[in-house]
């Protein structure tokens, strides 16, 4: 497991590791960041996201999602297959178990309803709503940041069944 916590503030520029599915929603996101002095790696799905996670020798302080994800095709999620296209709330899951320290935050429409669609609490991770104005958007990150990180499991995503079942995600 990777180490993601946050350095002594102003050492360097937080990294955020932004998973968008739309490039042009991705590009707005991406020149709000940087212009508040983040460093960004971008990727279009939760697949490539892992791969990072497990990969990227450097430090990532944060991990920005949009809850629906969608994949470029559909794929059987396994355990011989560490890095399967899953919603943002999975990976969030699955990020936080490859990198100790990351935070998460999870973007939305209507975070209320998305949230609860996919059963989940909307304590469980901070949310951010697309519509909210750019600087409030960053204001938020900053405060995510200087939060302590998320303990989350598989417990904390309830479809997640031990039934033996084959789980489909796509």
């Amino acid at each position: 497991m990777r180490d993601s916590s946050t350095p002594a503030a102003g050492s360097r520029r937080a990294t955020i590791l932004l998973v968008c599915d739309d490039e042009a929603r991705a590009q707005t996101f991406r020149t709000i960041l940087e212009q508040a002095g983040f460093s960004i790696i971008s990727t279009t799905t939760s697949s490539e996201a892992l791969k990072r996670c497990a990969n990227h020798d450097e430090t990532i302080d944060l991990l920005l999602t949009e809850l629906v994800l969608t994949p470029p095709e559909f794929q059987l999620a396994s355990p011989s297959n560490p890095f399967p296209y899953v919603n943002g709330i999975e990976l969030a899951v699955r990020a936080t178990a490859l990198r100790r320290g990351l935070r998460v935050v999870v973007l939305c429409n209507d975070c209320e309803r998305e949230l609860a669609a996919h059963g989940v609490a909307p304590a469980t991770l901070p949310v951010i709503e697309r519509s909210i104005a750019p600087d409030h958007f960053v204001l938020r990150l900053h405060e995510v940041l200087r939060q302590p990180p998320p303990f989350l499991h598989q417990a904390a995503y309830p479809q997640k069944r031990n039934t033996g079942e084959t789980e489909w995600f796509g």
